[in-house]
């Protein structure tokens, strides 16, 4: 550590600290235009000059770059300095008189107007400064050096190499970020439908998925990260004081011996865009349920502010039921949970702004502990329901040379009436459907699927939890559309199961069983195909099939499809049969 004076205030450091941070610690400020803590500062502006006295010598320095050293004092404000500020700072205003950044740096050091007039006078309020920010950021932060200076003196600017737009721009916007003035600007597409994930998902490369993700630490998107782009940047293992980011870390495939596995893949979303009479992807302001919560969290990208897309908040608010499910163009089954969030967004929206909310329901599903209370507590607070699907969301027609709202067209069966709300957001319920993939895992495990698409249990009253693999359970919404409760419940079901066949350490199976006799086995390989439980395999050193006692069920399909009669049943063979036959008619 290192004790200096600044401005007869001493101060201890860590020795190469700049004197501009260390002037922070005690308190002062520094005035300055061309720092960044992301990038290697270089004092171009020169508003950050300070006296460094050493014994009987002085020097003026840019304090940005200067590093502290024992026994220097540092005035930060003597005379010479506020002269050297004041000619700086007059020259900037005089070049660029309308630039917000420069104007109120010149108010806080004191300066009206300037004593001279530029010939190169700029006076967009947005103009370029040549602080270098975006040069720098770019080249020693980025590692693309897509920007660069030209020309010198009063004549230089920031131009792109020979002046042409260049593919090794990444479009990361690290220099639209540093810029101070905003003449540097991300210029974002913007159109109606726009999908809500570009305005509502993670703004940064590293980011955690949800607050309720488990564990809860963050990720990285390697096709935003600039360092798996560029080499540069590293910004966010420089900070991490853990030191756990491991930008060397590669997706493995990871085996592992196991005795019994818990199938809990969960569900995907419906696709709303799909139902193109609701409007999602066509028309701004209209989402999806998890794009709804995600604009409701605290931590997300409007700090759990309900707005629209303009920013502004809405005055009244649509929340359409069934997206999917209860019809039989699509999902003809109930999701279960959409009614109750859709009364908690109701709640919520209640709660958070002063719009009209209004819920269009098919029937109200209001089956678990506490449901009903929630849903009258709701009809007190005045939100509207109306009972009957609705048909479709349009725009509504202009209002004095203003784009319109959306309107959802209904009937409400319960004044039997043809009704248009006028609303400026629709949150959309979209039904629960099985994982992509779902068939994968179904082959994978030897697992059966029920005609909605989701893994079928064992049995849905005795045993909801297992499956007819021994050793194989499910939960959660991959046996079928379930609330948080069940799904805990359920999975707390299938881990009890499974401990009690880990503490009583052997498993009785049942005596049903195929097997083979291999002096009559060809290898003909027609029962290892047939096998629904994969339990037969081919041995290539015999050149003969082999079943797995531990995974046949006794189904008999083997049996009855070998050609040479080589499987058969144990305890059931031919001979066995017979015997017994004999035993009776003797």
């Amino acid at each position: 550590m290192v004790t200096i004076k600044i401005d007869d205030i001493e101060v201890q450091v860590p020795e190469d600290t700049p004197i501009l941070k260390a002037a922070e610690k005690a308190g002062i400020w520094i005035p300055t235009m061309c720092y960044n803590d992301l990038i290697e500062p270089y004092g171009v502006c020169r508003l950050c000059s300070v006296e460094v006295i050493r014994g009987k010598r002085s020097r003026v320095v840019t304090s940005c770059n200067y590093p502290v050293r024992e026994g220097i004092s540092v005035r930060t404000n003597s005379e010479k300095i506020k002269w050297i500020r004041k000619v700086i700072m007059e020259l900037m205003v005089s070049r660029w008189p309308n630039v917000k950044v420069v104007r109120e740096m010149a108010e806080k050091l004191g300066i009206e107007k300037p004593r001279f007039e530029s010939l190169e006078k700029d006076e967009a309020p947005d103009a370029c400064i040549l602080c270098g920010l975006c040069v720098n950021v770019c080249r020693d932060l980025v590692g693309a050096s897509i920007l660069g200076f030209a020309y010198r003196g009063i004549k230089r600017e920031v131009v792109l190499p020979f002046d042409e737009i260049t593919d090794k721009c990444i479009v990361c916007g690290a220099c639209a970020h540093v810029c101070p003035t905003g003449h540097v600007k991300m210029i974002v597409e913007d159109y109606k439908g726009k999908k809500p994930e570009f305005t509502l998902g993670p703004k940064t490369a590293i980011y955690v998925p949800s607050m309720q993700a488990v564990p809860r630490v963050p990720v990285i998107d390697p096709e935003s990260c600039i360092h798996f782009k560029t080499g540069g940047c590293e910004t966010c293992a420089k900070v991490c004081e853990p030191k756990a980011i491991n930008y060397e870390m590669k997706d493995e495939v990871v085996e592992i011996d196991v005795g019994q596995i818990l199938v809990a893949t969960g569900y995907d979303l419906f696709d709303a865009s799909q139902m193109a009479q609701y409007g999602y992807g066509r028309y701004d302001n209209v989402y999806s349920s998890l794009e709804f919560e995600m604009m409701l969290n605290s931590t997300g990208p409007t700090g759990g502010k309900v707005l629209t897309k303009d920013g502004k908040e809405p005055r009244a608010v649509g929340i359409i039921h069934c997206i999917g499910s209860r019809d039989t163009n699509y999902h003809p089954y109930c999701s279960r949970v959409c009614c109750m969030y859709a009364l908690k967004f109701a709640h919520l929206v209640h709660d958070r702004t002063n719009a009209a909310i209004y819920q269009f329901y098919i029937d109200m599903r209001a089956f678990g502990k506490g449901y009903e209370e929630f849903y009258s507590r709701l009809l007190d607070e005045g939100i509207n329901m109306i009972r009957g699907k609705a048909a479709e969301v349009v725009e509504a027609p202009p209002v004095n040379g203003q784009q319109g709202n959306l309107l959802i067209r209904c009937e409400d069966t319960l004044i039997g009436k043809f009704r248009e709300i006028p609303v400026d957001m629709v949150i959309l319920c979209n039904a629960i459907e099985p994982k992509r993939d779902s068939d994968i895992i179904r082959r994978l495990f030897s697992i059966s699927k029920s005609p909605d698409g989701f893994f079928l249990e064992r049995h849905p009253k005795l045993d909801p939890t297992a499956t007819t693999t021994d050793g194989v359970y499910i939960a959660g919404c991959a046996q079928g559309p379930k609330d948080i409760p069940d799904t805990v419940a359920q999975a707390s079901s299938a881990a009890a199961r499974i401990l009690t066949l880990i503490s009583r350490g052997e498993v009785e199976i049942d005596p049903v069983r195929a097997m083979v006799m291999d002096e009559y086995c060809s290898g003909c390989r027609i029962c290892n195909n047939l096998c629904p439980y994969g339990a037969i395999e081919f041995l290539e050193d015999k050149k003969i099939s082999h079943v797995n006692e531990a995974l046949c069920k006794g189904c008999g399909t083997c049996v009855a499809a070998c050609p040479s009669s080589a499987m058969t049943g144990q305890g059931f063979t031919d001979a066995q049969i017979l015997s017994e036959l004999e035993g009776l008619l003797i």
